[in-house]
């Protein structure tokens, strides 16, 4: 039964293959190029919008899955508690830092590893981000309790199932597919 960290120290192996088949994919895909994952932001390229959206369908309808056949334990998952205004704006500075960097944690590690330079200096601006909240931690700890609502599933706030929580998702993406691919028509023409 999943999750992996259950199963011994054979997980890690495991998490250490799975991490660097998933940041080769991304290499592949472009998404260690800040003009790339940037051009979101520019309404040029939406890839970085096609794979989010893919990859979080794909991994709520294989939980879902995992669940219903009995091979995976909610319970036993890590759900990060939902503080809402400190994760408001930690989002909000996560997002000002994806747009002026272009890249992401995930794709600043995918950009250093393919030897491009504008991905070290977000990975150390980042670690120098990571060192200086930890030095600020006690200063600013009551802001980062507040908004407390606990341990949060998309079903349990929006008061309905998960499969019409999946099924709303799959809609959202679709709908999103559509209109990028309409839109990318037009401005062709």
């Amino acid at each position: 039964m999943f999750p992996l960290s259950s199963q011994g120290s054979n997980s890690l192996w495991l998490a250490l293959v799975i991490g660097l088949a998933f940041g080769a994919l991304l290499e592949q895909g472009g998404m260690g190029h800040a003009r790339k994952v940037a051009g979101l932001f520019y309404f040029r390229d939406f890839a970085v919008l096609k794979i989010m959206f893919s990859a979080i369908l794909t991994c709520a309808i294989g939980l879902f899955w995992l669940a219903r056949l009995g091979w995976l334990d909610y319970d036993m998952l890590f759900v990060e508690p939902t503080f809402v205004w400190p994760q408001l704006v930690g989002g909000l500075i996560f997002g000002a830092g994806f747009a002026i960097g272009g890249l992401c944690p995930g794709t600043s590690c995918v950009a250093v590893a393919s030897g491009r330079l504008d991905g070290l200096a977000l990975l150390l601006g980042m670690l120098f981000g990571i060192a200086l909240f930890n030095e600020l931690f006690d200063w600013i700890e009551p802001f980062y309790r507040s908004g407390s609502m606990g341990v949060s599933r998309l079903p349990d706030v929006l008061g309905v199932s998960e499969v019409l929580t999946l099924a709303g998702l799959a809609v959202i993406a679709m709908s999103a597919f559509y209109l990028i691919r309409r839109w990318r028509g037009r401005a062709m023409a």
